[in-house]
């Protein structure tokens, strides 16, 4: 039923999907902009987001007569764009500060829980045990939330320079799920 090797696949894939390492920018951001990030509300909003998705992500797009294939490649377009932003330092997706409390939108949903996450985790749930999917999402939230409560501290240990390292990084992680995603789904 469990199996390591599965859970650790899910984790690192939903890992380099939310990208949370690389939204410690946009964490500081809106923890700069608001006065604090509530971590707690963050992780648990994008967790039943998640699991939602998880389990009845399938049966929305069949109210709205989307294929699976159809979503995942607008996901993965989405998620090739996403990693190009990161590479090139553009903005293609502008982010709406006045939208709501910044621990739930944007930071729980779009940035966490945004469409190549939940793409992904259809994805994943055709490719592996639902047990196991259900353990990598816990594992991932953890992170999520370890990395939200200690933005103050990784904004400092960072720097300027291992901001911008990381997420070229994990743009380039995500421009290849992306070609992944599309060459599967083409």
């Amino acid at each position: 039923m469990f199996s390591l090797k599965e859970i650790a696949s899910v984790t690192l894939t939903l890992f380099a999907i939310i990208d949370i390492l690389g939204s410690v920018p946009i964490i500081i951001q809106i923890r700069q902009r608001e006065g604090g990030v509530n971590a707690e509300k963050a992780t648990i909003v994008a967790g039943i987001l998640m699991v939602s998705f998880l389990f009845v992500g399938q049966s929305i797009l069949s109210l709205f007569g989307v294929d699976f294939q159809s979503f995942a490649l607008a996901g993965a377009i989405i998620i090739f764009l996403i990693g190009m932003e990161m590479i090139l330092g553009i903005e293609l997706f502008r982010h709406d500060p006045a939208a709501g409390t910044g621990s739930i939108v944007p930071l729980a949903f779009p940035l966490i829980v945004g469409a190549g996450t939940m793409t992904t985790l259809l994805s994943l749930r055709a490719a592996y045990a639902l047990p196991n999917v259900l353990a990598g999402v816990l594992v991932n939230l953890v992170f999520v939330y370890l990395v939200i409560k200690s933005s103050p501290w990784i904004e400092r240990k960072l720097g300027k320079a291992g901001e911008d390292i990381l997420r070229r990084v994990f743009g380039v992680i995500l421009l290849a799920i992306a070609i992944k995603l599309f060459k599967t789904n083409f």
